[in-house]
C-alpha cells in the first residue's frame, strides 16, 4: 500500500531502522507525514522520540511496542497506538511473524523523529 500520491518504496536507513523493513511514504513533505512500513520478524526501530507525536495503525501480522520504562505491549491488526510528542519508545515485529503498520507523525522544527540508541536483545525480550 502506498500513501498518498507520489509515494516511493525504499529501505529504512540502516543506522535507525533494522535492515529488515520496507517503507512506502510520501515523497513530499506533507503534514501529517504518513508512512506504511512492513517489518520482517524481529525487526525493530532504534529508540525514538516522535517530535510531534506518532500514531501507529497495525494492518497485518503481530508486533511489539514499548514506551520507555513501561512493559512491552503486543500489537495486532486493528490496534492503534498513540505516542505523545517527545515520548521515547520503540516498536517492531514480533519474534516469529512480520508486521505491517501505517505511521502518521507530525514534524516540529523541521524534524519528525529523533533517533536514539539501538534496542538491545535484552530490551526486545523484556529482560531489562
Amino acid at each position: 500500500m502506498c500513501l498518498p500520491r507520489g509515494c516511493h518504496p525504499s529501505s529504512g536507513p540502516p543506522e535507525t531502522l533494522a535492515d529488515r523493513t520496507d517503507r512506502a511514504g510520501s515523497a513530499r513533505r506533507i503534514r501529517p507525514w504518513p508512512t506504511n512500513l512492513r517489518w520482517r520478524s524481529r525487526a525493530v526501530t532504534s529508540l525514538i522520540v516522535g517530535r510531534g507525536g506518532q500514531t501507529l495503525i497495525v494492518t497485518a501480522g503481530r508486533g511489539l511496542h514499548q514506551r520507555w520504562s513501561e512493559p512491552i505491549e503486543e500489537i495486532r491488526p486493528g490496534d492503534v497506538v498513540t505516542v505523545g510528542p517527545n515520548e521515547k519508545h520503540w516498536h517492531g515485529a514480533a519474534p516469529n511473524t512480520a508486521m505491517t503498520h501505517i505511521t502518521i507523525q507530525e514534524s516540529r522544527d523541521g524534524k519528525n523523529v529523533e533517533w536514539m540508541e539501538k534496542v538491545t536483545d535484552d530490551q526486545y525480550h523484556g529482560r531489562t
